[in-house]
């Protein structure tokens, strides 16, 4: 009985850590990178996908009065610099994909324009801000007392499974005023990583980008 009270408790030990640094879906206020000027209107959102992103669009914004967007290429911000996870080949990698994709995915709203000085032009101004690998969440069977152990021993020895993750802050400025009109801090989860010390590819980022790609496509500012 002593042994199996000191399973339990061990158990409800390791989940009370799990519970209390499971990751956020969301970017949190100490992850903002300053890319954009101002947070204080975020608001968390769901988008076309079900993903979990902060947005602020403004009341006033009404796609209608736009004839063009202007894609402003994509950048890392702060500048990227390679880790012994995340090496150079793999930043260039996914910026490029990024940058693609994402221009690819405006341009399903409005015609791509080739100056921002255009009047009713929507400007897309949109920055990574963080690639990085999180520790998986506790699935359901893992929170089974032993199995929860077994899990936070795991992860303290640095041998759990973790996630891809990309960082976005996206700004969409009205040219006719040079202020924002939506403004959108996403963190989105890609591909599995086996482990903390496993560098971090960009095929398992990728995804995260396809799935911004289909948010922005079915994006419905009224909806």
């Amino acid at each position: 009985m002593a042994i199996l009270n000191s399973y339990k408790i061990a158990a409800l030990f390791t989940i009370g850590i799990f519970v209390a640094g499971c990751t956020s879906n969301v970017t949190t206020s100490a992850q903002y990178s300053g890319f954009i000027s101002d947070y204080s209107k975020l608001q968390e959102a769901e988008s076309a996908s079900g993903q979990k992103v902060l947005r602020w669009v403004s009341p006033d914004f009404n796609a209608k009065k736009y004839t063009g967007v202007y894609y402003t290429p994509l950048v890392y911000y702060p500048s990227s610099t390679p880790t012994h996870r995340v090496n150079q080949k793999t930043l260039d990698e996914i910026l490029a994909y990024a940058n693609k994709r994402l221009k690819e995915a405006v341009s399903h709203q409005l015609p791509l324009v080739n100056s921002p000085k255009r009047r009713n032009t929507l400007i897309v101004r949109a920055a990574i801000t963080a690639v990085s690998a999180e520790d998986k969440n506790l699935e359901v069977y893992e929170m089974i007392p032993i199995a929860a152990v077994i899990a936070g021993t795991m992860a303290a020895s640095g041998n759990r499974a973790q996630q891809a993750a990309l960082y976005l802050e996206v700004q969409v400025i009205d040219s006719n005023t040079g202020k924002p009109v939506i403004v959108v801090v996403r963190k989105a989860y890609g591909k599995e990583v086996s482990n903390s010390g496993e560098p971090i590819t960009a095929n398992q980022v990728k995804s995260t980008i396809d799935g911004l790609v289909y948010d922005i496509i079915n994006f419905k500012a009224k909806s």
